[in-house]
């Protein structure tokens, strides 16, 4: 299964300049809309996460609002476990309430892309602090091609180094190329 194929047929890999949601720019970007509102792509690349972490023991999968939550769900859909999502309230991610997370179990977090890992530390200290032990992360796209380490076993679908640039240093600005802020996060 070719996962950057899957992304371009989407619609969801581009190419230009663009603003992440860490504020950073880059040349490419993954409008993972594009790909989370089609169900038949969901299955995919969720089969793909099953197949990778099945041989974990866990007790729920876990997802990060907003773009974790389709993918955690369909997951744990295929692994036959129950699903959980995470989400900021006030500024800070938290479990989202009804959710029943107990001292003790295990994880698997589902994330969609990764820059800076923000939103999937923010999951790993709360799941910590619940005295839940994170046990295996699983990606869409890692966008630091292998660099970034959080710790436990980590499966991306898609590794591929892609740079990022603050404001002040992006060679695009520079350029004079046109800033496109794709997406929505409530990200602060």
């Amino acid at each position: 299964m070719d996962i950057k194929e899957i992304l371009k047929e989407s619609g969801a890999f581009l190419e230009g300049h663009f603003q992440l949601t860490s504020g950073r720019h880059s040349q490419y970007y993954i409008e993972k809309i594009k790909v989370i509102n089609q169900p038949d792509k969901v299955v995919l690349l969720c089969k793909a996460f099953a197949e990778k972490l099945k041989h974990f023991e866990v007790d729920f999968i876990i997802g990060p609002a907003m773009g974790g939550i389709v993918l955690a769900f369909e997951t744990a859909r295929q692994l036959g476990k129950p699903f959980v999502f995470s989400q900021r309230k006030d500024g800070e991610m938290t479990i989202r309430s009804g959710f029943e997370v107990k001292a003790g179990q295990k994880a698997i977090i589902i994330e969609d892309i990764v820059t800076t890992g923000g939103s999937v530390r923010e999951v790993l200290a709360v799941l910590k602090q619940k005295g839940v032990e994170s046990v295996a992360l699983g990606l869409i796209v890692d966008r630091t091609g292998g660099e970034i380490d959080f710790g436990i076993p980590t499966f991306p679908l898609l590794s591929m180094k892609v740079e990022s640039w603050e404001p002040e240093d992006c060679p695009l600005c520079r350029k004079s190329i046109a800033l496109t802020r794709p997406g929505s996060s409530d990200k602060k």
